[in-house]
């Protein structure tokens, strides 16, 4: 293709969101005008399954309930007055929160002002403040430092934990779990009111949940006082809840400008309801998608956004994407494995990480590139006529014809700025993105059945780890041994699993291996019963 079709094709291929300076270039992914007629009837479909999604139908099928983050930044479309109601009240209290935090009306008695933020959850409860935090934050200007905790690590816990030592009285902490009984903010959250505890200070008087109504996260922190409780909207699912309570009170606490975000979120979803697919840059990513993996994730997909604020874009996108799309069955209960894998850190660390072979390794992916016109720092020139921000701009669009004259496909999305009303705009242009897709794909965007597997799974392990202990008496014995105690019928069915508990117990000090080196000769006995609870 020499360069005057490829500024046709650009022109034809490249797509904005009005209001907004953001647009999309699709114009180096395999597909021309042929293939989007073609698709035209199930594009048709697409929008009017997310038509009716919009307008309240059932869309979470395995938990019967509705699909309306969109209307987080439209109340107006909410299909009653009082889910309307309900959104807007929201908002105004976590502004009305956020100021009075600011203020110092809310704080423990003769407490400092709140100065430090511990955000406690998993998931989408997780990914999308953290990814907001960061994107949008600046030192100079946060009313309140954000600090994460996702994980039941302990010893990740102790780290940020360790950073806010003597600063807990001033430390706000906001605990986010629809049900109150994901293991892993649970855990974190006990560990969290130990150290307050062992600080002489009272956890309930600096802690805020995010739950649903009733659950019993709601319960704990009504008994307890806690200082504030938000709602969490049963229509709404974590990996889209960053415009709920989830994302916007971290964010107000923050002192980011939540208002605008939901505006660039609004503006964006207005713009992705056109069912023209060449106007609409959802669409077009979606049928970019369909495109580059032949609608079944034989391709994966590479994110590079050149900023660092926008750093941790590819892991807000792998849940987004990976969580909605990665399913075993379709629509219908046919078996089809659909995904799209997603990967990326930013742009231009990875031309010095794997960028040599995306452009000469195996081709089996496409990226996708954020690029921020206003690079925004300090504009020296660093060389005559050159800023660090045209260097970082040179290298994204160096890359991108480097692949493109490897046949790899790109496309890219191009941002004026990284602010409030951009970032919320990005977000809710994959959101839509992926309804989309799935739609024409044929799958279900809103379930995520491996999730509930995985947790599931994970129970049955703890279980067999307490049965496990309580066998480590007497004469010290093998996995095998001690599977045959446990399970005489099946003695077989869980000596791996058995013996990875006997090591993890160990390294507690619960047991003891006091021979043999290999997993089938290892033996173990009782170690101490401190901790085991």
């Amino acid at each position: 293709m020499d360069a005057r079709d490829r500024w046709r094709r650009f022109n034809q291929f490249w797509c904005c969101i009005p209001g907004l300076d953001i647009s999309l270039d699709v114009s180096r992914m395999p597909m021309d005008e042929a293939f989007v007629r073609r698709m035209g009837p199930a594009m048709t479909r697409a929008f009017d399954e997310m038509a009716a999604l919009e307008s309240g139908t059932i869309a979470n099928r395995d938990e019967n309930r509705m699909v309306g983050h969109y209307w987080l930044r439209a109340p107006d479309l909410a299909p009653s007055a009082e889910i309307a109601r309900v959104i807007r009240a929201s908002i105004v209290a976590v502004q009305k929160f956020a100021e009075d935090v600011h203020a110092g009306r809310v704080r423990p008695a003769g407490a400092p002002r709140f100065a430090q933020l511990l955000c406690i959850g998993i998931g989408g409860s997780a990914l999308g403040p953290m990814l907001v935090a960061d994107a949008l934050g600046h030192p100079s200007r946060d009313k309140l430092t954000p600090h994460f905790l996702d994980n039941t690590d302990p010893d990740g816990i102790a780290r940020v934990l360790a950073g806010l030592s003597g600063r807990l009285g001033e430390t706000l902490c906001i605990v986010t779990s629809k049900s109150g009984g994901t293991p892993e903010t649970r855990n974190a959250m006990l560990l969290v009111d130990a150290a307050y505890r062992a600080a002489g200070l009272s956890f309930a008087q600096h802690a805020v949940a995010i739950t649903m109504p009733g659950s019993a996260m709601d319960q704990h922190a009504k008994q307890q006082q806690w200082l504030a409780r938000f709602e969490m909207f049963d229509w709404v699912g974590g990996r889209t809840s960053v415009t709920s309570a989830v994302g916007l009170l971290p964010a107000a606490l923050q002192g980011l400008d939540i208002t605008a975000m939901l505006e660039g979120a609004r503006l964006c979803d207005a713009a992705t309801r056109i069912s023209d697919p060449m106007k609409n840059p959802a669409a077009l990513m979606a049928l970019a998608w369909h495109a580059a993996t032949d609608g079944r994730g034989s391709r994966d997909m590479v994110v590079l956004p050149y900023k660092d604020r926008l750093l941790l874009l590819g892991r807000y996108l792998q849940q987004l994407i990976m969580e909605s799309l990665g399913k075993r069955l379709d629509r219908d209960g046919k078996t089809v494995e659909q995904g799209l894998t997603v990967y990326g850190n930013k742009g231009s660390t990875d031309q010095h990480a794997y960028v040599q072979q995306l452009r000469d390794g195996v081709a089996n992916f496409f990226v996708t590139f954020v690029r921020v016109l206003d690079s925004g720092g300090d504009s020296l020139e660093v060389q005559p006529g050159a800023t660090s921000g045209d260097y970082l701009h040179g290298f994204l669009l160096g890359t991108r014809e480097a692949l493109s004259d490897r046949g790899r496909p790109s496309m890219m999305i191009t941002l004026p700025r990284v602010e409030a009303r951009s970032l919320g705009a990005l977000i809710a242009l994959f959101e839509r993105a992926v309804g989309l897709y799935a739609s024409l794909v044929n799958i279900n965007a809103y379930d995520q059945p491996g999730v509930e597997a995985g947790k599931k799974a994970a129970a049955t392990v703890l279980a067999l780890q307490g049965r496990v202990f309580a066998s480590l008496k007497g004469e010290p014995r093998t996995a095998e041994e001690l599977a045959r105690t446990l399970n005489p019928s099946d003695a077989a069915g869980d000596l791996e699993t058995i013996y990875l508990i006997l090591e993890h117990l160990a390294a507690r000090g619960l047991a003891r291996r006091v021979e043999g080196h290999s997993p089938e000769s290892a033996r173990f006995e009782r170690g101490s019963d401190k901790g085991q609870g």
